[in-house]
């Protein structure tokens, strides 16, 4: 028997590390070539590392939760033959004896890669062509997203929804939609149901929403916020904003504001767990939720949001919004996060439950703002007034954030709302 070393590959220009989320096997079983040994966090979304050979488990060079460098081995796997052998350049993957590595229907992925299509292809965007059997004429018509027109899991996978499309435009005539063979079947109580296959980018989304879910002890707090000066202090200054810095003012960097205030207070809500250790961060680098064209969702962040006025906030929010919809994004610019912040109301949802973006221990989500009836308290008595009203909920880890701090928390980002001077300068 000799061992092989299974290295993280490289993903991208400026992408140096992944953090292992999960393994997908255990030391000591039996895999094949391309079965999912790990899954990593790169950049959007979490990526599989397929195996390269067939073998064993023999060790696991990183606990969940450890980042490897690009480069280094991650798993070592007994395989037959003699010697000790590790991860081939791509030109000499298909000269590796016995068939342990590479077969067959990879070699024309790799040929593609090695001769006619220069961009990279990562291992997953890799799997996927190979699964859905994929030619190289197949690859050469995908145009690239990424960073240097590198394939990206969203273009392989909106190929690959085109094609369904087209291929359903075809087969789906009336006449076979009303033959036995339609894919709507009944129940025995009556009611209709159509079964669809979730494709890969929902399964890859489920399965990192339930990760969070099982990783943390999910817990929601709201607290109701007045923001008519805040209001009306955008509607004062919005013209003269857009004039002298030729960009529109939205009431997002006033919450970004006041969200990094409060972590100021608490620090402990911008930390992440290791084990049995709180790692507190020392930078404050806000995750932005941003809806892409295509309807998926990117966090692009805002490093170090506390060393900002407004003005940068709102110029930093803007610039990576517009980017992202424009897939224009560097790798950086996605990771680093500490706190996530994401915005309901821009589909006029008045409050949700918002899961934690891993590692992180918290997110908040603000709701639609909504004009209203409420009591307004004085000195002088209490009246019924016309104000603008928002909803703010955070969600939290509850391993290490109890209710006592979320709630403080929530109270110090309202305070500090509802007390933005109409005179505030931004400028």
């Amino acid at each position: 028997m000799s061992t092989f070393e299974v290295l993280l590959p490289a993903m991208g220009e400026g992408i140096v590390d992944a953090t292992i989320t999960r393994w997908l096997v255990s030391e000591g079983q039996n895999i094949e070539i391309d079965q999912s040994l790990a899954e990593i966090a790169t950049d959007k979304v979490d990526s599989e590392i397929p195996s390269p050979v067939k073998g064993v488990v023999k060790q696991l060079l990183f606990k969940v939760g450890e980042v490897p460098r690009v480069g280094q081995p991650i798993v070592i796997i007994e395989i037959e033959g003699v010697g000790e052998l590790k991860q081939p350049a791509k030109k000499e993957q298909k000269k590796i004896v016995n068939d342990n590595y590479v077969k067959p229907a990879e070699e024309t992925i790799i040929a593609v890669e090695q001769n006619s299509y220069k961009p990279f292809i990562s291992p997953l965007v890799r799997k996927i062509a190979l699964d859905e059997g994929l030619q190289p004429d197949d690859l050469k018509n995908i145009k690239g997203t990424g960073l240097n027109s590198r394939i990206t899991k969203d273009d392989i996978l909106g190929y690959l929804s085109s094609k369904e499309k087209e291929f359903q435009k075809i087969v789906h005539t009336p006449q076979q939609q009303e033959s036995p063979s339609t894919i709507v079947h009944e129940q025995s109580d009556g009611v209709m149901y159509e079964v669809i296959k979730m494709d890969r980018m929902r399964r890859l989304i489920a399965e990192h929403m339930v990760m969070s879910k099982q990783t943390s002890a999910h817990v929601t707090s709201f607290i109701e916020v007045d923001v008519t000066n805040l209001v009306t202090l955008r509607e004062k200054i919005k013209e003269s904003y857009f004039k002298k810095e030729g960009e529109k003012l939205t009431l997002t960097p006033f919450f970004i504001e006041a969200a990094v205030f409060g972590i100021k207070q608490h620090l402990h809500i911008n930390s992440s767990v290791d084990g049995e250790n709180l790692i507190v961060k020392k930078n404050i680098n806000i995750g932005i939720a941003t809806t892409l064209p295509n309807g998926n969702l990117i966090v692009p962040v805002i490093k170090n949001a506390d060393r900002l006025s407004l003005t940068g906030l709102s110029k930093s929010l803007n610039d990576l919004a517009k980017r992202a919809r424009e897939n224009q994004l560097k790798p950086d610019e996605i990771q680093g996060g500490t706190f996530t912040i994401t915005n309901l109301g821009m589909f006029d949802t008045l409050t949700g439950t918002p899961i934690i973006n891993q590692p992180q221990v918290a997110i908040l989500a603000i709701g639609a703002v909504n004009k209203r009836p409420v009591v307004i308290e004085s000195p002088t008595g209490d009246s019924i007034g016309i104000r603008h009203m928002v909803m703010l909920s955070l969600s939290y880890d509850h391993r290490v954030v109890d209710g006592a701090l979320a709630g403080s928390y929530l109270k110090t980002v309202r305070d500090y709302i509802q007390r933005i001077d109409l005179s505030k300068a931004i400028f």
